[in-house]
C-alpha cells in the first residue's frame, strides 16, 4: 500500500461558496484535470504521488464535508444540489474536458453529474461503488461476505465491532467515521489495516450521510439517463471489497452502458488507487489514452 498524502505538490487551495455551506478545493498536479468528488482532505491520501505526474487532481468538498454557517435543512442535502454545487466549484476553477472520479458512494455522484453536465466531462471514473445500497444489493454483500471471508477476517470485524456501540454513543457526530475505521475487515485487502490516519481532520454532516447514502443511493437507478450519456466510464473495484455488493453485481447493467471498462483488482478492497496504486496507476491512465 503507498503513502498516505502527496501534500508537497499542491498548487491552490481555496474555498468556493454554496448557500450556508463552505466547499473547499485543493488542486495537485499537473495535466489533464481529472476532479475528485468528496472530502477535499480525505481524498488527496488515496491517490498516488505518481498519478499527479499525469493528472491535475482537484479534489472537491461536498456539503457532507462542508462547514455550514447554521443549521442545515435535510433539503439542503438533496443529489440535485450537490451536483449543482460540484458544477458551482468547476465553474468557479474553469475545469474543460476533464475526467470526474467518484469513489464509494460519491461514484454515482460523479456519474449523476456527467449525465447532467456531460458538455464539461471527457471519462466517468467509478471506484468501489456498487450498482445501489438497495436491499437486494445489500443482501449479495452479506452473502459474499459469508461464503468468501476467511474466519482471521470474520474475528478481525467481531472485535472490531465491539466497541462501536460506545463510540458511537460517545461521539455520535463522527459516527460515519468511526463507523468507517471499524469496519476495516471489510474495507481492505489488508484486514489489519487501521485507516484512522486517513480520516484525521475530517468535518463530517451526519444528516448528508443518512440521506444520500441511507436514502437516495438505496433507490437509485444507475442506468436512468444512461442512453444519453455517449462517455466512457471506468469502473474500479477490489475482489476483497465486503462494503457494497460484489463486482458480479454490475454484470446486469453492463449492456445499459455505450462504452464501460471494468477493473478488478486482486489485492484491492474498497479502496484500490491507494491498496494498489501502481496498477491502478497504470490501468486508469491507459483508459484515458486509448479514449
Amino acid at each position: 500500500m503507498s503513502t498516505l498524502g502527496a501534500t508537497k505538490d499542491v498548487v491552490a487551495r481555496g474555498t468556493v461558496r454554496s448557500g450556508i455551506f463552505t466547499l473547499g478545493y485543493s488542486i495537485e498536479g499537473e495535466g489533464k484535470p481529472a476532479l475528485v468528488i468528496g472530502s477535499s482532505v480525505y481524498y488527496p491520501r488515496t491517490f498516488s504521488a505518481g498519478l499527479r505526474k499525469t493528472l491535475k487532481l482537484v479534489f472537491v468538498d461536498h456539503r457532507g464535508f462542508a462547514h455550514s454557517s447554521k443549521n442545515v435543512a435535510k433539503s439542503e442535502y438533496d443529489l440535485d444540489i450537490v451536483l449543482d454545487d460540484i458544477e458551482r466549484i468547476r465553474g468557479h476553477l474553469g475545469l474543460t474536458d476533464m475526467v470526474i472520479i467518484g469513489h464509494s458512494g460519491h461514484g454515482y455522484m460523479a456519474l449523476e453529474y456527467a449525465k447532467r453536465y456531460s458538455r464539461h466531462v471527457s471519462h466517468v471514473v467509478l471506484i468501489g461503488t456498487g450498482p445501489s445500497h438497495s436491499p437486494a444489493h445489500a443482501a449479495m454483500t452479506e452473502q459474499h461476505w459469508q461464503e468468501a471471508v476467511c474466519p482471521e477476517r470474520k474475528a478481525r470485524l467481531e472485535s472490531d465491532l465491539q466497541s462501536l456501540p460506545a463510540e458511537i454513543a460517545a461521539s455520535p457526530e463522527t459516527r460515519f467515521v468511526t463507523y468507517c475505521v471499524r469496519m476495516g475487515a471489510r474495507s481492505w485487502y489488508d484486514h489489519t489495516f487501521d485507516a484512522s490516519a486517513l480520516w484525521s481532520g475530517v468535518h463530517v454532516n451526519m444528516d448528508m450521510f443518512d440521506t444520500l447514502w441511507g436514502e437516495v443511493f438505496r433507490d437509485i437507478d444507475v442506468t436512468k439517463g444512461l442512453d444519453d450519456l455517449d462517455i466512457p466510464v471506468f469502473i474500479a473495484l477490489g475482489r476483497f471489497d465486503y462494503l457494497v455488493a460484489p463486482y458480479h453485481a454490475w454484470e446486469p447493467y453492463r449492456q445499459s452502458f455505450r462504452d464501460l471498462t471494468v477493473r478488478v483488482f486482486d489485492r484491492s478492497g474498497h479502496t484500490p488507487q491507494l491498496e494498489e496504486s501502481a496498477a491502478f496507476d497504470a490501468e486508469l491512465l491507459r483508459w484515458i489514452a486509448a479514449r
